[in-house]
């Protein structure tokens, strides 16, 4: 046992070694940082630098990382004071001396702010419900930052959070909106109850209202998608990574970071939350064929069970695909998955050889179940009995086959 255990310590040096020698280099050599990071990033190491790499926000110049993550970082601020603090002061200065609204829903002015805040409250109101209950396993994101946004600790109480205007949102006296025919109406029940948000002690911020506070920036500039729900189960891993790696700058920059990183990875994947690009070649519903296409080129009599039973892949693999197994694993599993998707040089084309592997691991009991034992298997993967890196080894089998 203690020699065992001497090798895999000796196995972890020299993987660490090589990792340290790739990204120590002048010039990062990218094929070489794929193939390494495809078999799994050293935890707590280099993560969060090889990901920002492959995510594409840091150049491989090794001699302009700092360069560009000032200006990047610089940019965030300035979309924090655009779109948080300057709106805040204003929503802050609404307020009259007895602490009500001297603006109001049925302000006939037509300078009311309250048309555009109806529309960005209720985007808020789902954004804040996500993230409150962003990996309720884990207790990191209900935990106080070290880092809360130093702009808003500055502008104090002269500025209305989003915190603050989440809360305003739910109180009985501010309970009014418009219905689908343009009619004001009260709506005190479709809210959660004030008492249902606890704040923190003054100055504090959780981890959760970091997500947050990126995703309503996030939907703010980019209005034609807004926000979609599912969005915070794929900032959360991200953000995650690079406020607990062990680097100081990493986790004090971790929100600006995490804001660009998620950006990035947007652009690339947000076909997916686009409802009217579902079937077209670069929608889920086209992606989800593909993948019940392949199994039936792997596994035919698998394929044509599921096809018995009439499981279409919109019952399972529309999250899987959308979310990039986000909700099917533990976190510490989601992040080695992901080290192997973002490494794909064919932007994941690997995810659907994972979820062809998560399918072939139970075959089995699908071949020998009925539907709604099938939907239950699929629906909560057992990851409990299959690990991680079986899941892996097996996808990876999958795609050398098909090549």
């Amino acid at each position: 046992m203690r020699s065992q255990c001497q090798h895999m310590m000796a196995a972890f040096k020299a993987r660490l070694k090589t990792f340290e020698d790739l990204l120590g280099a002048d010039k990062i050599d990218r094929g070489k940082l794929r193939k390494e990071c495809y078999q799994g990033c050293p935890e707590n190491n280099c993560r969060a630098l090889c990901w920002k790499l492959l995510l594409n926000y840091l150049p491989l110049q090794r001699s302009e990382w700092e360069k560009e993550k000032a200006k990047q970082r610089a940019a965030y601020r300035n979309f924090i004071q655009e779109l948080i603090i300057i709106p805040g002061q204003k929503a802050k200065s609404n307020l009259s001396a007895n602490g009500t609204l001297a603006d109001h829903p049925l302000n006939p002015n037509p300078d009311s702010q309250w048309q555009e805040d109806f529309k960005d409250n209720d985007m808020l109101m789902q954004i804040d419900k996500d993230c409150r209950r962003l990996c309720p396993d884990l207790f990191f994101f209900q935990r106080a930052t070290e880092f809360p946004c130093e702009e808003l600790v500055k502008a104090g109480s002269n500025v209305e959070t989003l915190r603050k205007r989440v809360e305003h949102s739910v109180l009985k006296s501010e309970t009014v909106a418009r219905n689908r025919q343009g009619i004001t109406v009260n709506r005190s029940n479709s809210r959660r109850k004030s008492e249902d948000y606890i704040a923190l002690k003054e100055g504090e911020e959780a981890h959760w209202e970091v997500v947050e506070r990126i995703l309503f920036i996030y939907a703010k500039l980019n209005p034609g998608l807004n926000y979609v729900q599912g969005m915070n189960e794929i900032l959360g891993p991200i953000y995650y990574t690079f406020a607990t790696d062990h680097d100081d700058d990493c986790r004090t920059n971790a929100e600006a970071d995490s804001f660009f990183c998620f950006t990035n990875l947007m652009a690339e994947i947000r076909d997916s939350f686009i409802k009217s690009l579902d079937e077209s070649q670069c929608g889920i519903g086209y992606s989800m064929e593909l993948l019940y296409r392949k199994l039936r080129e792997q596994d035919v009599a698998l394929w044509h069970r599921l096809e018995e039973v009439e499981l279409k892949p919109q019952f399972f693999a529309f999250r899987w695909l959308t979310l990039m197994l986000s909700q099917e694993f533990p976190l510490p599993d989601v992040l080695r998955i992901w080290d192997s998707l973002f490494a794909d040089a064919n932007r994941f084309d690997f995810l659907i050889y994972i979820c062809m592997a998560m399918l072939v691991l139970v075959r089995n009991e699908i071949l020998t179940s009925d539907f709604p034992s099938i939907m239950k298997l699929v629906q909560n993967f057992p990851h409990n009995r299959i690990d991680i890196h079986t899941v892996l080894a097996k996808a990876t089998e999958l795609s050398f086959r098909q090549s």
